[in-house]
């Protein structure tokens, strides 16, 4: 979108826009060219299943990004340890919770920028800002080593550390997962986490690195969770009764990022395939109620069905008037904001890749 008038996208295009989608598999065939030409999304998200070797995953983000009309954002999970989709290519990275400080938050965020950048990426879903303290610790969470340091101030040091390294090779950064999963007691991947927290901790200890993360960095998009948070005010029903994820809550997106925080970004739902989102709501229902939410991209990063229905839902709700296109506007205008400075493409270098993974292994070697 990179100059262009949003004025002269199309409806579909525009819905296409606020999808941040998985594509099939390694290699830029049928399948994906279909996808691809079909949806014409604003983001693209790579997986283990995508990435087969270096070369590889650079031709594959060549193959996307060249035909795709409007330039898109090309991202991963690249965090180290337990969520680095790079190991089978690359040196393992280091988990968040092995770095000692800043120094090493701020060199792990430019190895993974300039081995990211020159892959072809654009931005990292990374990093985890969760605050993992105390007896939030033991909560099998999935989030244990994802976070860094042991206190809400360790976390802001080391993770605007890690942002700025990664902004040394032009690649955004996006907070997750908002407004804070560190207390949940079970994954969302499996579940809806219903978070114990009452709203004095919630706003003293998990809102705390993006009060301070969201003033230090304009290029920031934000990834919202998908947790309930009935002990807080901020805690709202759906129409059965049930307790409604933050993904798909006003309150949470419009009312606590947009007006609360005045976060201007672009605001990411996690993965819309997780079992506490698809299970309870349908994908296209689902994806209707986070962007009333004030959410601007949809994360959908597996079934090509799923992404259809998805895209298929929101065009029908713009056509019926259940969506405004005024509504859709405002996150085409955010997303040209975040993608319009990051559309340069460094040339593939694979000698300096290899010379990345003997500083990642070295990096590896002392903090072990």
């Amino acid at each position: 979108m990179a100059g262009q008038d949003i004025s002269s996208l199309s409806v579909e295009q525009k819905i296409g826009q606020l999808f941040f989608v998985g594509v099939p598999g390694a290699d830029f065939d049928r399948a994906t060219v279909g996808l691809l030409g079909e949806i014409q999304p604003g983001g693209i998200c790579l997986f283990a299943r995508n990435i087969k070797g270096l070369r590889q995953t650079r031709d594959l983000l060549d193959s996307i990004f060249g035909v795709l009309p409007i330039p898109p954002l090309l991202s991963l999970d690249q965090e180290g340890g337990r969520v680095d989709r790079l190991r089978r290519v690359l040196s393992p990275m280091p988990a968040a919770s092995r770095l000692r400080d800043a120094d090493d938050a701020r060199r792990l965020g430019e190895l993974i920028g300039e081995t990211i950048s020159l892959l072809g990426f654009n931005m990292d879903f990374a990093p985890v800002v969760d605050v993992i303290e105390g007896t939030r610790r033991e909560f099998s969470n999935g989030l244990e080593s994802r976070g860094f340091g042991r206190t809400k101030f360790d976390v802001v040091e080391m993770a605007n550390a890690f942002i700025l390294g990664l902004e040394r090779y032009n690649i955004l950064g996006c907070l997750k997962h908002f407004p804070g999963l560190a207390a949940a007691q079970v994954d969302s991947h499996e579940e809806l986490p219903v978070v114990p927290i009452d709203t004095d901790e919630l706003y003293s200890v998990d809102l705390y690195p993006y009060k301070q993360l969201l003033t230090q960095n304009s290029k920031l998009s934000v990834m919202v969770a998908h947790a309930a948070y009935p002990r807080t005010r901020l805690q709202e029903m759906d129409d059965s009764g049930n307790l409604l994820p933050s993904s798909l809550n006003g309150r949470i997106v419009k009312a606590l990022l947009r007006d609360e925080l005045q976060f201007t970004g672009v605001a990411i739902t996690d993965d819309m395939e997780m079992g506490a989102i698809v299970r309870k709501y349908g994908i296209g229902d689902a994806s209707k109620l986070a962007v009333q939410a004030g959410v601007d991209m949809i994360a959908i990063c597996a079934s090509e069905d799923s992404i259809r229905a998805a895209y298929r839902a929101l065009v029908d709700a713009v056509d019926s008037g259940e969506l405004t296109i005024e509504r859709i506007d405002a996150s085409i205008r955010r997303i040209k904001a975040l993608k319009d400075p990051f559309t340069d493409r460094p040339e593939y270098d694979e000698a300096r890749l290899g010379e990345l993974a003997e500083e990642i292994a070295t990096l590896c070697e002392e903090l072990s």
